[in-house]
């Protein structure tokens, strides 16, 4: 499933993280690149033992994990924090299919499931530079705004296409479920964007309401590996 959420970040804070972006010091990002990725990749990215890498994660960590179509969509139990790249100058970033399984700093490992990239850059700020992400039915091609977020299955084959005028920000991370399958975890979410509609509309209290809830939780408590 690929699922854009727009405006997860406020205009505001984007302003705040570019500010901090524009000035800060860039690595080549083929230092963070498997064996294979290594020959595709060509970005920059931001160093992530530097203070200004951890502060902004930690700001941009803050506003994923407390919005309600994000938790409902991935059902979250660890995430490897955001990290910052930028694409320009013909930049790319070739083929290829995230790690399975990532370490993170403290020492715990991260099972890739699904994949986040937000935007921090408006679409008309740059030409290319788009996420293409291959699906059953093609090849779907991702251009957001600047505090959008997009995310899709770490199993896809994906790439970024060159930005060939002006700069793409953005951040990326990842996410292990607590439903690793993901045609059960879609499931469970639908099942809640209905209930939280119609507790919208006939209330919590409402019979058929209390029955939906008690078969998400049942389901949940069947599906999950915490």
């Amino acid at each position: 499933m690929l699922l854009p959420i727009e405006n997860l970040l406020a205009k505001d804070s984007v302003l705040q993280l570019r500010q901090h972006l524009e000035n800060a010091e860039w690595l080549d990002g083929k230092r963070t690149a498997g064996a294979l990725a290594r020959n595709v990749k060509d970005n920059l990215q931001l160093d992530e033992n530097s203070d200004v890498a951890r502060s902004l994660s930690q700001a941009v960590m803050q506003a994923i994990s407390q919005h309600p179509l994000f938790v409902s969509a991935t059902l979250p139990e660890k995430f490897y924090p955001p990290r910052f790249n930028c694409y320009q100058g013909g930049g790319s970033y070739g083929l290829h299919i995230d790690s399975s399984i990532m370490k993170r700093d403290d020492g715990a490992t991260v099972r890739t499931d699904i994949s986040g990239t937000l935007f921090l850059s408006d679409s008309d700020e740059y030409e290319g530079g788009e996420l293409a992400i291959e699906t059953p039915f093609g090849a779907q091609e991702v251009k957001l705004n600047s505090g959008d977020l997009i995310l899709y299955p770490s199993t896809s084959l994906h790439e970024v296409k060159p930005v060939t005028k002006g700069k793409r920000f953005a951040a990326f991370f990842w996410i292990q479920s607590l439903v690793p399958d993901a045609n059960k975890r879609e499931q469970l979410f639908e099942l809640d964007q209905s209930i939280q509609v119609l507790t919208v509309d006939r209330g919590a209290e409402d019979q058929e309401v209390r029955r939906l809830s008690g078969l998400y939780h049942n389901l949940m408590r069947l599906w999950s590996q915490p």
